[in-house]
């Protein structure tokens, strides 16, 4: 990707792009996660620094601009999370993931989510069945 990395800011901005899809400043405004009081013009700012980093683009919709996310959201968290597995966990996802849990406000249902996740990860580890 070899994008500048974002800010933990310009990181919600994505999130709200990845989970509801093109979206005006004013409607990404509204649904920014930390619940923080924001100006318009601050939403605005941090859009057209995406931009610039290559994360995000625009187009015209009237007379608003509605903003895209240029990657997935893999793309962009991938490369940090590994760097976080190996700098701050040693390579572990096992510590990483007790830490997330530690940390983390655990509603009914996530451990079944992340026990989907596991199944998925050990049947990608698996060999092919008449693979030598």
């Amino acid at each position: 990707m070899g994008q500048a990395r974002p800010s933990e800011l310009e990181l919600q901005v994505l999130g709200v792009l990845w989970d509801r899809g093109p979206s005006p400043v004013r409607e990404i405004l509204e649904a920014m996660p930390d619940g923080k009081d924001r100006a318009y013009t601050t939403i605005l700012s941090v859009l057209q620094v995406l931009e610039k980093k290559g994360l995000v683009r625009h187009t015209r919709l009237g007379q608003a601009n509605v903003y895209h996310p240029k990657h997935k959201r893999g793309q962009v968290l991938g490369p940090m999370m590994k760097d976080l597995l190996r700098n701050a966990f040693g390579g572990s996802p096992a510590r990483a993931l007790q830490s997330l849990l530690d940390g983390a406000d655990v509603r009914p249902g996530d451990l079944e989510e992340i026990r989907k996740v596991i199944a998925q990860a050990e049947s990608d580890l698996k060999p092919e069945e008449g693979a030598v």
